[in-house]
């Protein structure tokens, strides 16, 4: 299924249809505030295996999931109060942040890091976070790129590629070509594993 999504005002029927797949073991593609993701629920097994299958990725290297808020995010990570104030500065915006994983016997092994910590972050996008309100929990999030690894932000060539891979594809419009900044929270002080999208001077002057 391909649907065309206002990127302020998402149509809720679109919204609600996109949460049904979820909710059905389905995949889908959406929009963030950086490059669209390939995502599914984070607690249907299935699913995620459907996206390493896609993504042709080792089950070694888990993926990150988004989340809708601060207090989203403090039910699946430990935050420290450094990390928050740092997090509370930053979100929601195009950061990917690594944690200490707090639920660990709740999510699947595959969204845990061998050091037990998560990669987690809060896109400044109405869809995603409307997207993740709606299902009630957190959805994986995984680039989309072609098979070289070239990240796609055209939504026809995106159809043209995912259409039979993915069970919904959500257009809204042409994405940014940058990727989220990654932040290691679990070092003192932050380590910027990745920089890409967003303003990283904070820690760079700290």
């Amino acid at each position: 299924m391909y649907l065309k999504v206002h990127p302020d005002n998402p149509q809720g029927r679109h919204i609600k249809n996109a949460v049904e797949v979820l909710k059905n073991d389905g995949v889908i593609i959406y929009p963030t505030d950086t490059v669209y993701g390939i995502g599914c629920s984070i607690f249907n097994t299935h699913a995620i295996e459907r996206i390493y299958q896609i993504k042709e990725q080792d089950i070694s290297k888990p993926f990150s999931f988004i989340c809708s808020d601060l207090s989203h995010i403090s039910e699946y990570a430990k935050v420290s109060t450094g990390a928050f104030r740092l997090m509370k500065q930053l979100i929601p915006g195009p950061y990917t942040f690594i944690l200490p994983a707090s639920r660990l016997k709740q999510l699947p092994k595959s969204m845990i890091s061998k050091r037990k910590t998560v990669g987690i972050r809060v896109p400044d996008n109405k869809i995603s976070l409307t997207l993740i309100k709606e299902l009630g929990h957190p959805i994986l999030s995984a680039s989309v790129t072609d098979p070289q690894g070239n990240i796609i932000n055209d939504p026809e060539m995106i159809k043209e590629y995912y259409s039979t891979r993915v069970d919904m594809i959500l257009d809204a419009g042409n994405s940014s070509l940058e990727l989220s900044t990654i932040i290691d929270l679990t070092e003192e002080p932050p380590v910027i594993l990745r920089e890409g999208a967003g303003d990283v001077s904070m820690l760079v002057a700290a």
